[in-house]
């Protein structure tokens, strides 16, 4: 499974963005997706997952309310809706794929990895 993120970009704090996954191999579906982000100087944190059936989504309590995870089976695309963006919401965010669906807030679970799309809120 090859992982691609888009939609990053530069946004004042506020705004909103929606991040964009798209994975290749014919069996994306089967796999449970996450959000990760690396802010500079800090570990890389648990953002949000969905399993792969979409039967339950995972949020840090720092997003919860503001951010949406979905996806698209159909399209190979896994989404991340971001609302009323914070400066402390600046960070790499890297999509990820695990087929273990009971672990999704640990990154240790994923295999397979994006290269980051970068968000920067500007207060």
């Amino acid at each position: 499974v090859q992982l691609v993120e888009s939609g990053g970009g530069l946004v004042q704090a506020g705004g909103s963005l929606r991040l964009s996954c798209t994975a290749s191999g014919p069996t994306f579906s089967s796999y449970s997706l996450g959000w990760f982000r690396q802010a500079p100087g800090k570990e890389r944190e648990f953002v949000a997952a969905v399993t792969w059936a979409s039967r339950s989504t995972y949020y840090a309590d720092s997003v919860k309310g503001r951010l949406t995870i979905s996806r698209d089976n159909a399209k190979n695309t896994v989404y991340l809706q971001m609302n009323s963006l914070k400066s402390e919401d600046t960070a790499v965010y890297y999509c990820a794929a695990t087929t273990d669906w009971t672990n999704v807030r640990n990154d240790n679970v994923y295999s397979y990895w994006g290269q980051g799309t970068q968000v920067a809120v500007s207060s």
